[in-house]
């Protein structure tokens, strides 16, 4: 299985930590989000992966030479522009879809600044046994944007704006809205369906294909630890949860 990490964001919210490092090679204590999330990766035998950079990029690549490539097959990704999350994943199409075995095989997408206990293991089967477009890990949580989900946990809109106005995308009785937590199971077939160009998010493409009845899954990962590590005070906490052992 092959992943992709999402990794070329300015990191904004994280300024001043991030005027002179890109958003990835912020430390936790002690381990940068980056080397966390490739560790996390190779927990559940992923062994190849490709890395969007952006801002500073340079110094994410002098890092994974120096660290042999945490012993990995990495490739890496240059956006020259920043594509958004679409466009990123579209760019890094190639590497998913290089070898016949790809075609068939689904991908983890990987946001580089959250962490977590997640079972990509288990989102991997429930995305397989229900032959899902995509599977989304997501929880019952606080949070300014949500996912819409219908009773069978398949997409069907999203919560917008201060007063969390539900965009409906396909009609539904029963709606479930939950946060999403940055962890995608792909299907490589995703590549064919994409229609849109440039800069765009993939969860408008999401939306989209929900609405001509693709499979979009929610993953309920409501039993697994997981923390945003996109402000300071977060990565405060989550270096306090390592040493409380609340992550392994």
């Amino acid at each position: 299985m092959k992943a992709m990490i999402l990794a070329a964001g300015l990191g904004t919210r994280l300024r001043p930590l991030t005027d002179n490092r890109p958003k990835a090679l912020v430390e936790v204590a002690g381990r940068t989000m980056l080397e966390i999330t490739l560790s996390r990766l190779r927990v559940f035998d992923i062994h190849e992966v490709i890395i969007n950079v952006h801002h500073l990029a340079d110094m994410i690549l002098e890092y994974l030479k120096t660290n042999d490539n945490f012993g990995m097959r990495i490739d890496v990704s240059r956006e020259e522009v920043l594509l958004d999350t679409g466009g990123g994943l579209k760019k890094a199409a190639y590497f998913f879809l290089e070898d016949s075995n790809g075609l068939e095989s689904p991908f983890i997408l990987h946001n580089v600044d959250v962490i977590s206990t997640i079972d990509l293991r288990r989102m991997v089967q429930i995305h397989t046994e229900n032959q899902a477009l995509v599977t989304l890990a997501v929880q019952d949580r606080e949070t300014s944007r949500c996912l819409l989900f219908d009773e069978r946990l398949q997409l069907c809109g999203r919560q917008s704006g201060h007063d969390h106005k539900d965009d409906f995308v396909r009609s539904s009785q029963r709606v479930q809205p939950l946060a999403f937590c940055g962890i995608h199971v792909i299907s490589p077939r995703l590549f064919a369906l994409m229609i849109e160009q440039g800069v765009f998010s993939v969860i408008d493409s999401y939306l989209r294909l929900a609405a001509n009845g693709e499979k979009i899954l929610a993953f309920r990962a409501d039993e697994y630890y997981w923390r945003d590590l996109g402000r300071p005070d977060n990565l405060i906490q989550a270096a306090q949860d390592v040493k409380q052992k609340v992550l392994p």
